[in-house]
């Protein structure tokens, strides 16, 4: 078969194809066909409704974006969330652990009462030669250490603050031993505050920088038990008065072992009122404290004799803080009748009154303190001391001659600082011992070495 044949057969081939595919483009162009001009107008009329709405949406879109910015400039700015680990500046409890070790040790040249082998304290030398056996002795104490806790809150009513606080120096039945002993429990709420601490009588920034645990004998030092009030503060200035827990003790003296004194005992109805003003400035502080207090006592005894009676003590305490460049005078005086139980290192309040050979009642006994330290602070890493201290009773007649009459303390040192917190050094201690009236006095002399540890750690706690 020839090529012309081929061209042939095609072209029939395409022409039946045409020709079975022509009733189909008619149909199509039938279909296609444009629609009437009133139809064409009506679809045009409500495509143009639609749009309109889309614009209208638009727009009502469009105005609530517009408003976001001017919405979030007017929201005040939320706080970043706090770190891991790190409390927040909302407020809350801040509680603080802090205490010391300390190591006291030393030699004594001379003599004292055994359960206070590590303190200077003139009542407790001896009254009489040798009352406590040979001289010279070797000591070694932690009792000074110490362990306190501290709270303070913010509340509407003002600070919430509460202190716990012991140590280990045993004292009363436990005198000598090495025990937990406590020292503060007390807790403020504003101008109010109850419980254990220093009394208003006295004034805590008089103590020196020494490493001796007592301290001077002539101040005015009690952790009483009381409640009291703060009406007026400014700064370190304020106004503050207390009722405190009474107590006192009383010397029958050349009577003590008579039956009818034996049925006499204490009685206490009233708590002791208390009052300090202080002024504080750059310089320092200048303090005035007085008390008054009831002293009573009852006879017990079924016989003839009425010893009963009952004595108004009282008290004005002088105490102030000058600083001298770097360094810092502290002193006081104090002056009053019956408040033995008050100070530092004392005998008793109340003393028994002699008459023609026979107890006629009894006195609060007048005592005179004063104490005068300069604490000197060379530079961050050396620190010294250096002062001395009085107390004078005047012992009423009916007690015996040995009786307690005078005592003196005085002490200096320098301690080496050598990183915060910690500090080592020596100090040289003396004190005397005065009698009433039979001419005997005894002193001490003490060399100790101690070495002192702080340690403090603060949390912030939240709800």
């Amino acid at each position: 078969m020839g090529p012309r044949s081929y061209i042939y057969r095609a072209a029939i081939l395409a022409g039946l194809l045409s020709i079975a595919l022509l009733p189909a483009s008619f149909a199509l162009a039938q279909t296609s066909a444009p629609p009437p001009l009133e139809e064409m107008w009506r679809m045009i009329k409500q495509q143009q409704v639609e749009i309109d709405k889309l614009k209208a949406q638009n727009a009502q879109l469009q105005e609530q974006l517009d408003q976001v910015p001017k919405a979030m400039a007017a929201a005040p700015a939320s706080a970043p969330a706090p770190a891991p680990g790190v409390v927040d500046d909302k407020p809350g409890t801040v509680m603080e652990i802090y205490g010391h070790t300390m190591l006291d040790m030393g030699y004594q040249f001379n003599q004292n009462d055994p359960d206070w082998f590590d303190v200077v304290r003139p009542t407790k030398l001896p009254s009489f030669e040798n009352e406590f056996g040979d001289d010279g002795n070797f000591f070694a104490s932690v009792r000074q250490s110490r362990l306190g806790v501290k709270t303070s809150t913010p509340t509407s009513y003002g600070d919430l603050k509460t202190i716990f606080e012991f140590e280990l120096f045993g004292t009363g039945a436990d005198a000598g031993q090495t025990t937990f002993r406590l020292r503060h429990a007390w807790g403020e709420l504003g101008q109010f505050g109850a419980g254990q601490y220093w009394s208003t009588f006295m004034d805590i920034d008089v103590f020196p920088n020494s490493i001796e645990y007592w301290g001077p004998n002539g101040m005015v030092f009690y952790r009483n038990v009381q409640a009291r009030w703060t009406p007026w503060s400014d700064g370190d200035s304020r106004f503050a008065i207390s009722l405190e827990r009474p107590g006192a003790s009383g010397d029958g003296g050349k009577f003590s072992d008579l039956v009818e004194l034996e049925g006499v005992g204490g009685d206490f109805e009233l708590p002791d009122l208390a009052a300090h003003v202080r002024y504080a400035q750059d310089w320092g502080h200048v303090q005035l404290a007085g008390i008054l207090r009831q002293i009573q006592w009852t006879d017990n005894n079924n016989d003839e004799f009425d010893l009963s009676g009952d004595e108004l003590g009282w008290g004005l305490n002088l105490s102030s803080n000058y600083k001298i460049g770097r360094h810092v005078l502290r002193g006081s005086l104090v002056y009053g009748e019956g408040i033995q139980n008050y100070m530092n290192d004392a005998s008793v309040d109340i003393g028994v009154v002699e008459q023609a050979g026979l107890p006629t009642g009894q006195e609060a006994i007048p005592i005179f303190g004063l104490v005068a330290f300069l604490d000197l602070n060379w530079s961050e890493k050396w620190t010294s001391t250096i002062g001395y201290s009085l107390q004078d009773n005047d012992v009423t007649n009916g007690q015996s001659d040995s009786s307690f009459k005078k005592g003196q303390y005085a002490l200096t040192n320098i301690l080496w600082h050598p990183v915060p917190n910690f500090f080592v050094g020596p100090e040289l201690q003396w004190a005397k011992r005065d009698n009433y009236n039979d001419g005997f006095s005894s002193d001490d002399f003490r060399i100790q070495v101690s070495a002192k540890w702080n340690f403090s750690k603060s949390f912030g706690l939240t709800d």
